[in-house]
């Protein structure tokens, strides 16, 4: 890039290669630039934040590209330049607009004339470029002043300039000018560079020809400006007399001195801009690796510590041989496929300790070895097992940088060049070990917010309640979606609670906020709400005392909530809102759904503000529908057309909850505006039939418990569930004892209710909650419980002002279930 590809031999006469400054200029389909390069703005005198975006023709005098290819012009040049319409003159500012899609290469040479500035003669070549976007074009421009004044092949006194276009078959050296094309392309992968390269060379060279005799191929060089005098203590040069208006010649080593500085810094201000626009981990080490080829290197492979990879936190300790390493990301402008078998993407590796790659990841330092010779690759290759490195890396220039933050090594990146190139140099070796530290600190970036988002997950979905499908009466199901934001983790959260009466609580909340604090404070929030619900307190009352919970925590906690509490046996919902969406009600007799109109409080919270409690009759079969805002809310669009949304979509019929659920998320989670989290929760309110319940009274008296024996007899044998006598006998008989014993003045309640299991529950005045108790050898009391425990599915207590309830659940064979479940 910084030198030209000296001269071969040519059968019919020598033809050496111009090294001129390239402006690099490429333009879209509507004839508006899409690249303009640092020496298009040297050139023209225009930044590139002025050119891009700008029609091409009002910025550089590239005239009648597309018409002259329409014509069928190419390869041709005439003192005017090809490619300009006859009525366009030299000294002009613009001409035809430079759009559409030929089939040609065209070339011209005009004098742009701007006021301020002097006369400037330019030659340039212009490419149609195949791809996806049609229409557009490469284009290359030089000054012609730079020929006449420095010569190019010995040319200084040629009168006659123009462009022109050699074939591929003329050049001496084709490869190798063909290698020098892509050094000025814009940042493209290989796939596109290649695909440009092969067309360039199919058109037509880019070329100077001298007099209608030789044709000069055209190799790029960046140029290096003079420096003012008094510069940085710097002075151009003065010839032996000592008078600074007469310079003495310059010094070529020096021009190419300071063009490869300048070359690497703007390789690395172009890599900088493109890694790090996201905190997606596997996103950042492909950018980081991408940067590197084909501009700086051949070949580039990123290889990350597992730890780093997994978002484990900040690794430990510095590597050794036991250390794993996952070979991240591979790119490369070989042949497709060289690299995929021996060095494939995905692979952990442990690498041996007689490597150069143990050498960096150990010693946190660069590793440079400018030729691989085949006795270093041999030996390589050989600590290796189960596969052969030679054939890629002999004869290959290596430059091994670490990626590092904190002086704690993450990963290391493996950088080679093919022998035909330049080797890596000490220029080279900085110039990669300063990407290396750019890239450290982006993957550091992204290896925190990774590992603290994993964190922030684990903890949501640890708090996440796992709510079983069926509950006493209703049949439940559940969704949950992380927003598509920075930061995704949010504070939405559902739960189904059992209580005593057969009754099921239903909560969904919204912690406002998102992130890592806003996941903690839904689980306090949720633990919260799961202790007061077995307290029976009224949904307005929990609301209450939620409130106040959460002032006493601190003034960030502010929440939405909805509160219902479900009867299966009174065929009712009582609900009491906190700030929340509304739930839909789908009836089942009709289908139609409705958004219930409750009274809304405010959010959990603020303090000081009264809720109250609905009561909804509900029918079997209903349909009820709790969400967060994250579902029916997005920017820009009203929240009643995201409700009217979800009252469709609910109403749809579905064959199962899960399908429902599943029908509800689709429907409303396309639209491209809606980042937020969702918390959905559907519960069918099938109801318990008054024949699955009986009820019965006891005194206080003792002799009840026998009375009891026979009461759960008699019914569960009028259920046909001779099976579950013995087993409900028993642990009836221990609740009741310790009811008639523990009772103040009223009477013992006893329920049984069938569903797809037993349920028992036994009511006293006594409000204390009962308790195992650790019942010694010797001791006469203190073992009921303990027989409840051992023999019930699921047992439970709750207590209030009025009392407590101590309930059981039994298990069912399943034939009696499914006997019971069609009766």
């Amino acid at each position: 890039m910084d030198s030209g590809v000296p001269p071969g031999p040519s059968r019919q006469r020598p033809v050496a290669d111009g090294r001129i400054p390239l402006a690099v200029v490429v333009v879209d389909g509507d004839g508006l630039v899409s690249h303009w390069s640092t020496g298009a703005r040297r050139l023209f005198g225009h930044s590139k934040d002025e050119a891009v975006g700008q029609p091409a023709t009002d910025l550089m005098p590239v005239a009648g590209a597309l018409a002259a290819a329409e014509r069928g012009v190419a390869h041709g040049v005439d003192d005017t330049g090809i490619g300009l319409d006859p009525d366009v003159g030299l000294d002009t500012e613009g001409g035809p607009e430079l759009h559409g899609r030929g089939s040609y290469a065209t070339a011209g040479r005009a004098t742009l004339s701007e006021c301020g500035r002097d006369r400037l003669d330019v030659v340039w070549w212009a490419y149609p470029l195949i791809g996806p976007e049609p229409g557009r074009h490469l284009v290359l421009a030089a000054d012609t002043a730079q020929f006449k004044r420095d010569g190019v092949d010995g040319r200084a006194d040629t009168r006659r300039i123009s462009p022109a276009f050699a074939l591929h078959a003329e050049l001496p050296d084709a490869e190798a000018l063909a290698r020098r094309l892509p050094d000025i392309l814009p940042n493209m992968g290989p796939a596109e560079s290649n695909r440009i390269v092969a067309q360039v060379l199919e058109l037509g060279y880019p070329a100077l020809e001298f007099s209608h005799h030789d044709r000069v191929p055209v190799t790029p060089d960046w140029g290096v400006p003079r420096r003012p005098e008094g510069r940085g203590g710097v002075t151009e040069p003065v010839d032996g007399d000592g008078d600074p208006r007469r310079r003495a010649a310059p010094r070529p080593e020096l021009d190419l001195e300071y063009a490869a500085v300048r070359e690497r810094l703007e390789f690395l201000n172009e890599a900088s801009g493109r890694i790090g626009s996201s905190f997606d981990l596997a996103r950042t080490i492909r950018e980081v690796t991408s940067a590197a080829v084909p501009r700086f290197a051949d070949f580039a492979g990123t290889h990350l510590r597992a730890a780093v990879l997994a978002g484990e936190g900040f690794p430990e300790g510095p590597p050794d041989v036991t250390t794993v390493w996952h070979r991240v990301w591979v790119e490369h402008n070989d042949e497709p496929g060289r690299w995929d078998d021996t060095v494939p993407v995905g692979e952990a590796i442990a690498f041996p300790e007689h490597t150069p790659f143990f050498q960096c990841m150990v010693t946190g330092e660069p590793v440079l070895i400018p030729r691989l010779s085949e006795e270093a690759g041999d030996r390589i290759s050989g600590e290796f097992e189960k596969r052969d490195l030679r054939p890629l890396i002999n004869h290959r220039s290596m430059l091994l940088v670490p990626l590092k933050a904190r002086d704690v090594v993450l990963g290391f990146m493996v950088l080679m060049r093919r022998p035909d190139r330049q080797p890596f140099d000490g220029m080279d070796r900085t110039t990669g070990a300063e990407l290396a530290a750019r890239a450290g600190l982006v993957l550091d970036n992204a290896r925190m917010y990774t590992y603290q988002e994993n964190v922030a997950e684990t903890l949501q979905d640890s708090m996440l309640p796992r709510v079983p499908p069926h509950m006493a009466g209703c049949d439940i199901a559940t969704r949950y979606l992380p927003g598509t934001r920075l930061g995704r983790i949010g504070g939405d959260w559902f739960d189904a609670v059992k209580l005593p009466g057969s009754r099921t609580a239903l909560v969904v909340g919204d912690v406002m906020g998102h992130g890592l604090n806003s996941a903690a404070m839904m689980g306090q929030l949720r633990t919260a709400v799961q202790t007061m619900a077995t307290m029976e307190l009224p949904p307005a009352q929990l609301l209450r005392n939620l409130d106040d919970l959460a002032q006493r925590l601190g003034e960030l906690y502010l929440a939405t909530c909805l509160y219902a509490v479900y009867d299966p046996i009174r065929s009712e919902l009582q609900i009491a809102n906190a700030g929340h969406i509304p739930p839909v009600l789908v009836r089942a007799a009709d289908g139609r759904a409705e958004v219930l109109d409750l009274p809304t409080g405010a959010p959990i919270g603020v303090g000081g503000v009264a809720f109250e409690t609905a009561t909804v009759e509900v029918r079997p079969g209903d349909r009820l529908v709790l969400c967060t805002d994250g579902l029916v809310e997005v920017r820009g669009v009203d929240i009643g057309d995201g409700l009217a949304a979800l009252c469709a979509s609910a109403a749809h019929p579905a064959a199962s909850m899960d399908e429902a659920c599943d029908t509800i998320i689709r429907a409303l989670n396309t639209h491209e505006g809606r980042k937020d989290d969702v918390a959905l929760l559907m519960a069918r309110l099938n109801g318990i039939p008054d024949g699955d319940v009986a009820e019965f009274r006891l005194a206080l008296d003792p002799r009840e418990v026998a009375r009891a024996r026979r009461l759960v007899r008699g019914k569960l044998l009028d259920w046909e569930l001779p099976a579950a006598v013995e087993t409900a006998q028993l642990m009836v008989s221990e609740l009741v004892t310790n009811a008639v014993k523990h009772a103040r003045t009223r009477r013992v309640g006893l329920r049984l209710v069938r569903t797809d299991a037993l349920l028992c529950e036994v009511i006293d005045d006594e409000p204390a909650p009962a308790a195992l108790l650790d019942a010694g050898r010797d001791d006469e009391f203190g073992r009921g419980l303990r027989v409840v425990s051992t023999l019930a599915r699921e047992w439970g207590t709750s207590s209030s002002a009025r009392g407590k309830t101590v309930w059981f659940e039994q298990a069912l064979a399943r034939k009696v279930r499914a006997r019971s479940n069609g009766s």
